[in-house]
């Protein structure tokens, strides 16, 4: 499909004023049809000293690539040209929007104000699919957010062809200085035969240091207003429960100028056509989901700030929290409205954010954010609060960052959080640190110092994601990247990291040292290899027993393997692989959990896919609380099943099957109860045998009916049912009767419309 945007010249006095800088006042008008016509892209800067970063050689492109950058008044233009000859296949596969696939395609990266605080991806692929992302703390990616932008691609014998305009209103940005703004910009395209990365500037996206390395141009500081209102109705038959129900409410965007943008939500949708994935969780941490919801992916990356784990889902503002459980237990809370703003004022960055639950227990949410920025050096500070009135019971938060990179080798972040919360006359004040000290020492060679101090009362989960509390963690990370693999070689490169790190609670319980070796491939067939092997220690699990007592803990290892596998020699097939071992439980290291999962993809053609994944883990001693200060250990079998069908009927239309089921059993083995000095103590005590089975069953169609605005009909059923007791029965009955299971079966359609004044 062919995305077309015209405009034309602004006066002559404009073009005057920002000679020199990468513009084009004067640009005759441009369409964004995929097809690249030198008179329209005259006044470009053409870009063609693409490097390999995948792997990481920084040699010149063995195929040519050339790219044209120019900023014009209805936003950033790119193009690209991608030399291709018959000799290289072109993988031109359909994918969903934000989805992950082998396939050739580009990509424009934009820090909008070129401080390295906050970057967006844009991604075409050959066949004018589209993923976009923000990106925040150098490296981490989100794919959640969309945004409106046009984008258009054609092919010919020699290669193919992409273009790109992202209109100024797409994201909040500083006002310019002089007429001018400065943006961090880098292009790369992926040629997904070979699994090659070509890039400029010549910078990997797993860098510490990536988004600070972007190129940085000047352009004119165009201005651009936008306000769009995207009202959305929505109709349930509910086949279970008998009824029906209508529902609606809106979302509004409005950007009056480049500084300042505000965004609002009335009823706001809930994503009733984006379903969670299933999971089998009965461990004290509790399930991580992404946000699908419009309004609170809009202009959420200037309040993402990571807090409290070494991986990424830990952070301060957590938006599933909105409209998550009630306090009262009654399922989900109802949002009122929400509204979020962003904006700049005498060199500062700010955000304002504010959410309402409207029913009897209902809640408040609140957080404002600030930054400052210089050349080397970034200042941030965020306030929280939470008003929960059931549980009389008000949390605030209060967050101080700082970022330093004194130099191109050196990186130092640095976050301290406080919380403060009161709850029916009692307070409970903490606070918690953490630190990242990058290092590239060059030749491949990097190091990573990482620290985190989390107080016993600190408290972010009224409206963050903090995975623990009472925790100290210290990991040092060597890193090496090897690229100078000989040509007869499966692999194109690898990354090796080697890790130790200390784990014990602020009450001084050593929780477990650890030492770690991986390495991340990637392959000359176009894909990719995982491989790991850890071992931690003797120590303690300060969280099994949900408080009540410490339970001591022999040493654990580790090993796991991941291969995707991509379509090869013109074959239909594709294959991931995932393999893992975990020994977690009270006896020795060969008693863990071993899972294998398969996942072929069968390729109908570019646009209709099947795939069917499917998982086993057998685990000879799982250990789970059950209550008080009792564990029991259990031989587990557990089955799953992950397949469906993904049909793009055409450019506008989109089919997608999906069927999720889990079968798990569960026999008891053992039952303890743990003593003062966290031993465990068999005991001579009942506990049942368990089994859960789950269902998930999506039929759903998509029409696109403009950008971001949708016709949605989708069929879903489910179910879940856990049963205690001697029942005698296999894990093959529990996954197969998993597919009877009927808790809800509900027919819904939905229309949402985004109109532009």
């Amino acid at each position: 499909m062919r995305h077309r945007y015209s405009f034309t010249a602004r006066a002559a006095a404009r073009a005057a004023a920002c000679a020199g800088l990468l513009g084009a006042p004067c640009a005759q008008a441009l369409e964004i049809d995929g097809r690249i016509d030198p008179q329209e892209w005259s006044q470009a800067r053409r870009i063609t000293d693409f490097r390999h970063t995948q792997p990481l050689s920084r040699e010149p492109s063995r195929l040519p690539t050339e790219a044209w950058l120019m900023a014009t008044e209805r936003g950033l233009a790119v193009a690209f040209r991608n030399v291709q000859p018959a000799g290289v296949p072109r993988m031109r596969q359909h994918i969903q929007r934000d989805g992950d696939g082998t396939v050739d395609r580009v990509n424009l990266y934009v820090d909008f104000d070129g401080d390295g605080r906050t970057g967006y991806n844009f991604t075409v692929t050959l066949a004018n699919g589209i993923t976009d992302a923000t990106v925040t703390s150098e490296n981490q990616f989100n794919n959640d957010w969309d945004g409106d932008w046009r984008h258009a691609t054609s092919e010919d014998e020699q290669g193919w062809s992409a273009e790109m305009l992202i209109p100024w209103h797409i994201a909040p940005m500083r006002q310019g200085q002089d007429g001018a703004r400065t943006l961090g910009i880098q292009l790369d395209r992926v040629i997904a035969s070979s699994g090659e990365r070509v890039s400029w500037p010549a910078v990997h996206y797993t860098e510490a240091r990536y988004l600070s390395a972007f190129e940085r141009i000047q352009v004119p500081a165009y201005k651009q207003s936008l306000l769009a209102i995207t009202p959305y109705v929505v109709g349930i038959g509910d086949a279970v429960g008998h009824g029906s129900e209508v529902d609606g409410g809106l979302d509004l965007f409005w950007k009056p100028s480049g500084r300042f943008q505000l965004s609002a939500t009335l009823n706001p949708d809930f994503g009733q056509v984006e379903s969670d994935e299933l999971t089998v969780n009965f461990s004290a941490t509790e399930t991580f989901f992404s946000d699908k919801r419009p309004f609170f992916t809009e202009n959420q990356g200037f309040f993402d700030v990571p807090f409290g784990s070494y991986s990424n889902n830990s952070r301060l503002i957590y938006t599933r929290r909105v409209g998550g459980p009630a306090d009262d237990g009654s399922g989900s809370g109802d949002v009122t409205a929400a509204v979020k703003l962003n904006g700049s004022a005498g060199g500062f960055n700010y955000g304002v954010f504010a959410a309402n639950e409207g029913d009897q227990a209902g809640r408040d949410f609140y957080a404002a954010r600030i930054t400052r920025d210089f050349a080397r050096f970034g200042l941030g500070a965020m306030a929280t609060r939470v008003e929960r009135p059931f549980l009389d019971r008000t949390a605030n938060v209060y967050e101080f960052d700082q970022r330093w990179a004194p130099n191109a080798q050196w990186s130092l972040r640095g976050t301290v959080v406080a919380s403060d919360v009161q709850q029916a006359g009692r307070s409970f004040r903490d606070s918690g640190a953490q630190l990242r000290i990058d290092y590239d020492m060059g030749g491949g060679w990097r190091q990573q110092l990482y620290g985190l101090h989390l107080g016993g009362e600190l408290m972010l989960n009224d409206f963050g994601y903090l995975e623990r509390n009472n925790f100290n963690y210290l990991r040092y990370d060597l890193g090496k990247r090897v690229s100078d693999l000989p040509p007869d070689s499966a692999y194109a490169g690898q990354d090796w990291h080697f890790a130790v790190s200390r784990r014990y609670s602020d009450d001084g319980v050593r929780i477990a040292d650890a030492i770690a070796v991986n390495r991340r491939s990637d392959m000359r067939d176009g894909g990719r290899q995982f491989v790991e092997a850890a071992l931690w220690s003797g120590g303690h699990d300060d969280l099994l027993t949900r408080g009540n007592g410490v339970v001591r803990m022999p040493a654990k290892g580790f090993l796991s393997y991941e291969r995707l596998r991509p379509q090869r020699g013109g074959s239909p097939w594709s294959l991931y692989t995932e393999a893992y071992y975990k020994a977690d439980g009270l006896g020795d290291l060969d008693q863990g959990r071993a899972t294998l999962y398969l996942e072929p993809n069968y390729h109908v053609n570019d646009r209709m896919s099947l795939f069917a994944g499917v998982e086993y883990s057998h685990d000879p001693a799982w250990l789970l609380w059950r209550g008080d200060n009792r564990i029991a250990d259990f031989r587990a079998d557990i089955l799953s099943l992950n397949g469906g069908l993904e049909w793009f009927i055409d450019d506008k239309q989109e089919l997608r099957v999906r069927l999720e089921t889990i079968g798990v059993d569960a026999r008891k083995r053992r039952v303890y109860r743990v003593d003062g000095a966290g031993r465990p103590l068999p005991v001579a005590e009942e506990v049942p045998d368990f089994s859960l089975r789950n269902l998930a069953f999506q039929v759903r169609y998509r029409y696109e009916l403009a950008p971001l605005s949708y016709l949605y009909i989708a069929y879903v059923r489910g179910g879940e049912m856990f049963e205690e007791g001697d029942r005698r029965r296999d894990v093959g009955s529990e996954f197969g009767d998993a597919f009877s299971l009927r808790d809800s079966e509900q027919l819904l359609v939905k229309l949402s419309y985004r109109f532009e004044i």
